[in-house]
Order: C-alpha cells, then sequence, then structure tokens
C-alpha cells in the first residue's frame, strides 16, 4: 500500500491549520513520558526506524496531494483540507517537510516527566505541520515501552543472578517468543527490535531486521534450535521417549531446547530425560535444555528444577546455591510477565537453586500487553509562535492534574550531577549548570545522524546491583 504522509493523520487534523489564532507562524511541540507511568524511567527508542521509514528523503508531490484532497472531501466533506498549505510544501519546499525534530540519543533512560523530543515547523507558512504529525511520531511510543518493560525485566534478571549466579550471562536470559502474538509484520519488527536493545535471544526474526535495516546493526540476535508440540506429538503418546532420542541424534552438538510437557513433565524430567536418556545427555557435546510449557510455573519450575538435578546432578557455586549439571539447563516460555518473571526467579532461589538454571521465554508479556498508558506517552503543544512573538502554552485540566502539560520552548538537560531535567531552550546552558543533551535528528525532510545499534545497547546498560545477602 502506498505511503501518503499527507493522509497519514488523524482525521480532525486536516481542519486544524484555521484553528490557530490569526498570526501563527510557528508551533512547538513536546513528547514526554508523564510522572505516574508503570515504570520510573523510560527508554527512549525507535524514533530513527520511524523517520528513516516514513520521513527521511520522502517528498510530496501534486499527485500525493490530489489524492488527499478527494479522500478527505469524501470522508469530511470538501473544503476540510488544507490544500494550500500542501501545495505550498510541493512547490516552495520541493516537497520537503519543513520541520525540525530534536530528540535525545537513543537508547537514553529518562525519568518520567521529561522531554525526549521537540518537534517545531521551520516555514513560517506551515505552522499546522508540527501538530499534524502527532499521529506518526507518537507511535515512537510502542518500541520505546517495549525496549523499557524489557531493561525493567533485565534489572529483575540481574538481581537473581547477583544473589544466586553469574550476571556475566544476562544476554541470553529473557528470549523473545511474541512474533506470532503481534498485531502486524511491523509492530513484530519494532517491538523485537526494542527487546534487542537489551537481550541478545529471539526468534522474532522482523526484529533482526528492523536493527540490521534501520541502526546498521551486525546481527543482533542469536536462537537455538528447539522443538514444538507439534514435532514431538507428531510421534504419539508412546513415541514420546522416541521424540527425544531423535533431538539427540539431529543435534549431536551445542545447545538444543525441548518442549517436555506435552504429556507429563515429571516423567519426561525424571524417567526419560533424567533416566533412559540421560547417558546419552550426559555424554553429549552441548546443552538440553529442558521446557516446561503448562501450569503455574512457580510450581512447576522448581519442581522440574529439582528433578534433574537429582536425576543428572547439581553442584553448590559460591554463592551457596545449587546448579545443574552444565550440561542440561531449562526455559520457562509460557506466561511470562513483568510480574511471573520476579515470582519464578523467587521461587528458585527458596528452593535452593541458582538463577543460572533457568532462562525464560515471553511473547505477549513482552510485546503484546502494555499500551500507551503503560508510560503515559504525551504529544503537547507548549509554544507557539503569533505576530512575531512567542507564547508559552499549555493545559492544566481541573478535573485531572497529572494530566497538565509543559510550557514554553523545551529541550532536556543532563546536570553535572549526571540527572536530567526539562527546562526552557538555553537556560540550564546559559547558567552553566547542565549540557543539553537533545540533538537534531531530523530537519527539512533529511536525517541528520544515524544512531548505531551499538551505541543505543550501550546507553541503555543496566548495572549489576550487589547480590543482597550470601545464602545460609
Amino acid at each position: 500500500m502506498k505511503t501518503n504522509v499527507a493522509t497519514m493523520t488523524d482525521s480532525y487534523k486536516f481542519t486544524h491549520a484555521r484553528q490557530y489564532p490569526p498570526g501563527t507562524t510557528r508551533v512547538h511541540s513536546y513528547f514526554e513520558s508523564r510522572v505516574g507511568a508503570q515504570y520510573p524511567e523510560t527508554v527512549f527508542f525507535g524514533l530513527q526506524a520511524i523517520l528513516k521509514e516514513y520521513l527521511t528523503g520522502k517528498r510530496v508531490y501534486g499527485v500525493d496531494v490530489d489524492e488527499a484532497k478527494s479522500l478527505c472531501d469524501a470522508h469530511m466533506g470538501p473544503g476540510r483540507f488544507n490544500e494550500a498549505g500542501w501545495n505550498h510544501i510541493v512547490e516552495d519546499h520541493g516537497g520537503c517537510l519543513p520541520l525540525i525534530i530534536r530528540a535525545v540519543p537513543e537508547g537514553t533512560v529518562v525519568p518520567t516527566g521529561n522531554v525526549m523530543m521537540t518537534v517545531e515547523n521551520t516555514c513560517d507558512q506551515c505552522w499546522w505541520v508540527t501538530n499534524w504529525f502527532e499521529t506518526l511520531l507518537v507511535q515512537v511510543w510502542y518500541p520505546s515501552t517495549v525496549a523499557t518493560q524489557s531493561r525493567a525485566m533485565k534489572q529483575v534478571l540481574l538481581r537473581y543472578l547477583a544473589d544466586t549466579g553469574t550476571p556475566a550471562d544476562i544476554g541470553f536470559k529473557l528470549h523473545d517468543f511474541g512474533y506470532r502474538g503481534s498485531t502486524s509484520v511491523e509492530s513484530a519488527g519494532l517491538g523485537g527490535m526494542a527487546h534487542l536493545v537489551n537481550f541478545l535471544g529471539t526468534d522474532t526474526v522482523r526484529g533482526l531486521e528492523y536493527a540490521m535495516a534501520f541502526y546498521d546493526a551486525d546481527m543482533p540476535g542469536f536462537s537455538i534450535p528447539a522443538s514444538e508440540h507439534s514435532t514431538i506429538t507428531a510421534w504419539g503418546p508412546t513415541g514420546e521417549l522416541d521424540a527425544m532420542r531423535n533431538m539427540l541424534d539431529i543435534y549431536p552438538t551445542g545447545l538444543m531446547a525441548c518442549v517436555s510437557d506435552s504429556y507429563d513433565i515429571f516423567n519426561a524430567a525424571a524417567n526419560l530425560w533424567g533416566g533412559e536418556l540421560k547417558q546419552r545427555v550426559l555424554a553429549r557435546d552441548g546443552v538440553l535444555v529442558v521446557r516446561p510449557d503448562s501450569g503455574d510455573p512457580v510450581d512447576i519450575v522448581p519442581r522440574v528444577m529439582r528433578l534433574l538435578g537429582e536425576r543428572l546432578g547439581a553442584t553448590m557455586n559460591a554463592k551457596g546455591y545449587l546448579v545443574l549439571n552444565p550440561k542440561v539447563r531449562m526455559i520457562q516460555g509460557d506466561g511470562i510477565t513483568p510480574a511471573s518473571l520476579g515470582a519464578i526467579l523467587e521461587a528458585v532461589k527458596q528452593s535452593g537453586y541458582s538463577a543460572d538454571n533457568l532462562a525464560f521465554g515471553s511473547g505477549g508479556g513482552l510485546l503484546q500487553k502494555l499500551d500507551r498508558d503503560t508510560q503515559r506517552f504525551a504529544f503537547k503543544c507548549s509554544a507557539v509562535q503569533v505576530d512575531g512573538e512567542w507564547r508559552e502554552v499549555f493545559k492544566s485540566p481541573l478535573t485531572d492534574p497529572t494530566k497538565a502539560s509543559k510550557n514554553g520552548r523545551l529541550t532536556l538537560y543532563q546536570r553535572l550531577d549526571g540527572s536530567y531535567e526539562t527546562h526552557l531552550v538555553g537556560t540550564l546552558a546559559m547558567a552553566g549548570k547542565g549540557m543539553d543533551v537533545m540533538q537534531t535528528v531530523f530537519k527539512d525532510g533529511d536525517l541528520w545522524i544515524d544512531q548505531s545499534f551499538a551505541d543505543v545497547r550501550a546507553r541503555a546498560t543496566c548495572l549489576v546491583p550487589e547480590p543482597e545477602v550470601v545464602h545460609a
């Protein structure tokens, strides 16, 4: 389907050009994650992908304006579409969009309540363009929220690894299973890419492709051979052992995962992997990853882990927790959300086992169980220029003070102590108290900064927490 930026907005914005005060020439708007969001910090990510896909190097042509006018006339009635404004862009700007977009470097972890992006028109006759593109630009909420939630889950994992195991193994502890549950191929690409800001494991191929296409990533994620229920149950209830034996035959080396709850996960752990196939598992040049996939994981995971430890062996690490024989590990890929992740890890810890034994796969809980209000994202106008004078504008609804908006032409500063603070452009910098961290990323149709995926990852890095206590 053809992309036409002259229709890429909400219907009511077709009518907004004439609604600003007479003499308006500039509109300045900002994007933030408001106070009261689910997570106190937000990872800003995904704008570059949206800019490259829809705005960078794109030109508006007369035929686009004609098509947009025809659509709007049929949709809302004649006279609603700003034909003169769009023709001005075509004729006087060569079809390039007269916008300047400033943003924090992607991957930056910004406390809620601070601006992360500002948008302003660069042509006095195009005041209406700024908020025309709210509809598209606000969609950065999705990759930012996935990156934020994925990072929060990483922090939980790091805490348990610091207490019971090896934090250096964090890269492959949360695997993306979300492709099939995504609302579209595009959402799988944006969300899958956002998860890769924090982790290295994924089965969402589109996320790999997005990171490589939009952020010049080398191969950003990895996976391993794994079974699904169809490949195990195709052997029939009496053939489960043969199905597992076949997995060992076709993958004699390296990591290999096998779903093991098709019939009886406890029998599979104790008597199949830990009995009939024990010697082959222990002699194999690689690691078998056993996957439960049903039941309450807070109960199931520690029980299966204990069975594997009893049958295949486990040793005590320096932190006082049991680590399974290095030939076997587990992955829990069903029902993983930010809340369940911590509950399962706590149950494993209480059973005396290390978080080293376990990885997780998350699908809907990673890419779909979130929305724009998870981090309370908003795009608001905060200043307009009328008759050559800038006016600070804001809203302050009596019915909901948390929705009060900021005023003025804004930017984000990093103070000398490393903290972030939103202020008017030039104020803190001129006072020598901080550095403006926002950069021009897009202007008049061109991308000004092309950020690498490696740099995004570096900015979003989590610190490893100190272990809480040594296990007695």
